[in-house]
């Protein structure tokens, strides 16, 4: 691992009275002005700008005041839930007076708006089809709905293919002549949008002169929840949505669900972080889709019983404890298929297959692995019917649905379907096409990247002085975000004596670190250590990489390094 400054502009911004520090940062992660470090919600792109959201609405304003029934069609992952939810709610609040959801099972039917989904869906009698964070590449789910007399409107944010669908109304800021700026917006952003300009036209049409305007700001939790866990670049547009629905979380104006997901995880809501949503809420709701039934976790977001919350909450939180002791299996077996390849004969492209393998699960052992040896991984799980089901996480500079498109072309028959976008991407193919599509996938990748792109660096924003390790600079970089993809939690490294080193539950350091010149002490742990490496008391200085951060212990608050690397000195 190579720890390496990150690159700052020749000329600084000005952005107002900050703290140096706090400019620096901001600026090393592209902000160049002051209005970008404003998080009001009128600083949103104007929803206008959308291509397809007139179409979109008229569609909605006809199903409002027909009294049509409308079935959101979602996806299984947390920005699906997080989506379906919205647009529930959002369409309740704006006067719909038949709204349900959908959600495949993804052991049953897959991904997205299927020719089966839509026979599925034809149970509800639905007049309007609304896809959620889905539907770009529902070539066939499209046709089969218009076959049965369904207007169908797409909303969306995936890459889109070489033929869009033929839905009534398309909304995918990532579609072909679409000028919305920020092409970033999560699923759940994208319904949000919708939501926006609906409200505006039924406004225009007088529909709340007699009655209160609906505030569909109440919907923002779920918006920062969905964008978060979706890992979707925090443009300064989507900074603004999750920033606006962390204040409604900390302020204690969030949905029961997740309220009771924050809970059963013992997290204090009024101190959540835009990490907590991540690596707390998300893989909670994430686990029901993965495991089971992304329907469990929907429902505990739209209840707004809160006893109820909590029983399905509680559930999402076994579940969860099920898919981490499922993933550490798998983790295991990935590691025993590689511990006898010498790294300089490894792929550059890892692709992994195991048939015992929970298709549910494939897509973090691919993170993991990623995370591990520094390269693109996809993993691989049985499907049923001869085929195999992937899930593929990448590295900086190598777009992997880009680059399963360069595959596709180049061995026509290969890949059975594909999608995703630059960082993950997921695919199906026939069992007997593996060993093929392992040597293609490498082959790319080897023609993007070199050697030296492989051994994984993390970007560090510098060390940090004596004087700066204290608990009033930890709480400012704390609420300085949001942080997240594309605009990363500040992270600093440095050299430590180390005075006190202990496991603390199964792999994690806790560690008591002199500063190098020996004047400050402070406290720090790792999470996910080696356990081949530490504890050591042999060795008494180290290197870290490490996150500053507010710790609080039975209503005390002390500075804490959230350690991100460490070795020996």
């Amino acid at each position: 691992m190579r720890i390496e400054p990150r690159q700052l502009p020749a000329t600084l911004p000005f952005l107002g009275d900050l703290p140096p520090l706090l400019t620096r940062l901001y600026a090393a992660r592209g902000v160049q002005s002051e209005a970008e470090l404003d998080k009001s919600l009128a600083r949103l792109i104007p929803f206008q700008q959308l291509k397809g959201i007139d179409a979109a609405v008229d569609l909605l304003v006809t199903a409002l005041e027909q009294r049509q029934r409308i079935l959101i069609v979602g996806d299984f992952d947390a920005d699906g839930a997080t989506a379906s939810t919205v647009g529930m709610l959002g369409l309740r609040l704006l006067g719909a007076a038949h709204v349900d959801y959908l959600v495949p099972n993804r052991f049953e039917y897959g991904y997205g708006l299927t020719p089966e989904i839509v026979e599925v869906a034809m149970t509800r009698e639905p007049h309007l089809l609304v896809t959620v964070d889905n539907g770009i590449s529902s070539v066939e789910g499209v046709a089969a709905a218009k076959r049965h007399g369904l207007k169908v409107l797409i909303t969306d944010h995936h890459l889109p293919g070489d033929e869009l669908p033929l839905a009534d109304a398309l909304v995918n800021p990532n579609q072909p002549g679409c000028e919305f700026p920020s092409k970033a917006l999560a699923g759940v952003g994208v319904i949000f949008y919708v939501l926006m300009a609906l409200r505006a036209r039924l406004r225009s049409l007088g529909w709340y002169e007699n009655k209160p305007q609906p505030n569909i700001g109440e919907l923002l939790d779920l918006v920062a929840l969905g964008s978060v866990a979706d890992v979707v670049p925090l443009d300064a547009n989507n900074r603004i949505l999750v920033h606006q629905g962390l204040e409604r979380i900390r302020a204690g104006r969030a949905r029961p669900g997740i309220k009771a997901i924050l809970e059963v995880a013992k997290r204090d809501a009024a101190r959540i972080t835009s990490t907590d949503l991540g690596f707390i809420v998300g893989p909670r709701l994430n686990a029901a889709g993965r495991l089971d039934d992304m329907s469990l976790g929907i429902e505990c977001l739209l209840t707004a019983d809160a006893n109820l919350a909590r029983e399905m909450a509680a559930q999402l939180d076994g579940m969860n404890q099920d898919r981490k002791s499922i993933e550490q299996g798998m983790q295991r077996e990935a590691l025993a298929q590689l511990k006898d390849l010498p790294v300089e004969s490894m792929p550059f492209g890892l692709c992994l297959f195991d048939p015992e393998w929970h298709q549910g699960v494939i897509g973090i052992l691919a993170s993991r692995m990623k995370e591990r040896y520094f390269r693109p991984t996809i993993a691989f799980a049985d499907a049923g019917d001869g085929l195999l089901k992937g899930s593929g996480r990448s590295v900086q500079g190598f777009h992997i649905r880009d680059a399963l498109s360069v595959v596709a072309a180049q061995h026509p028959n290969l890949i059975a379907k594909y999608g995703g976008h630059a960082m993950a991407a997921g695919l199906t193919l026939p069992q007997e096409n593996f060993a093929l599509f392992a040597e293609a996938f490498d082959a790319e990748v080897r023609r993007q990247l070199r050697e030296e792109d492989l051994t994984g660096r993390m970007l560090s924003d510098g060390t940090l002085a004596v004087e700066e390790f204290h608990l009033e600079l930890a709480r400012a970089l704390r609420h300085a975000g949001p942080w997240g993809q594309h605009f990363p939690e500040p992270l600093f490294h440095g050299v430590f004596q180390l005075v006190e080193q202990r496991v603390v539950g199964e792999r994690h350091l806790k560690v008591v670190l002199k500063s190098e010149c020996g004047s400050v002490k402070l406290d720090g742990i790792a999470f996910g250590i080696d356990r081949d490496i530490w504890p050591n008391p042999t060795i008494q200085w180290v290197e870290l990489a490490y996150k500053l951060d507010v710790n609080e212990f039975r209503g005390n608050e002390t500075v804490q390094l959230m350690i991100a690397h460490i070795e020996p000195r």
